[in-house]
């Protein structure tokens, strides 16, 4: 429904982008989908990531390809606002940054999101977080937003550094 009444958007502006992580990582934006302004009205970031299974050189881009059927899978989900589509980085370990509204359903995403990647992922190589209160791109604006202390349970592969354009 959401798809034939043109409330899911593809902008470009932010594709191409770089985005960088404290761990060293950095990776490009290769797609963005917004339902509606993409706007929460309590606006949380979950941050995604995880290494596919059997997925190498030209296999990236075929899954880069593909991963535009999955849109229906998630921007149906509620408090769904916006996802930046991160390739692979240096470690063959991709990411999605979202803007969702409400960070318990962004919790209940990530959950239901974990059991389908676990079919096609390395085992163990799923991770999430969900930092309430933070629009994503405040946080990309301005990566300090998440300065403090590293949590054990949440090692840096998360915390955003710099987004730069390319």
């Amino acid at each position: 429904m959401l798809l034939a009444r043109r409330r899911v958007h593809l902008p470009r502006e932010r594709v191409g982008t770089r985005i960088r992580f404290t761990d060293g990582t950095s990776a490009r934006v290769y797609r963005e989908t917004r339902l509606g302004s993409g706007l929460a009205q309590r606006p949380c970031t979950l941050v995604v990531a995880f290494r596919l299974r059997l997925v190498h050189g030209p296999g990236h881009a075929l899954f880069r390809a593909e991963s535009l059927l999955n849109t229906p899978l998630f921007v149906g989900f509620p408090g769904f606002a916006s996802k930046l589509w991160l390739a692979h980085d240096e470690d063959g370990r991709y990411r999605g940054l979202y803007e969702w509204d409400d960070p318990q359903r962004a919790e209940h995403y990530a959950r239901s999101l974990w059991r389908i990647l676990a079919l096609v992922c390395v085992p163990g190589s799923i991770s999430y977080i969900v930092l309430p209160g933070l629009r994503r791109d405040d946080v990309l604006a301005d990566p300090g937003l998440l300065q403090g202390p590293a949590r054990d349970d949440a090692p840096d592969w998360w915390r955003v550094t710099a987004g730069t354009r390319q």
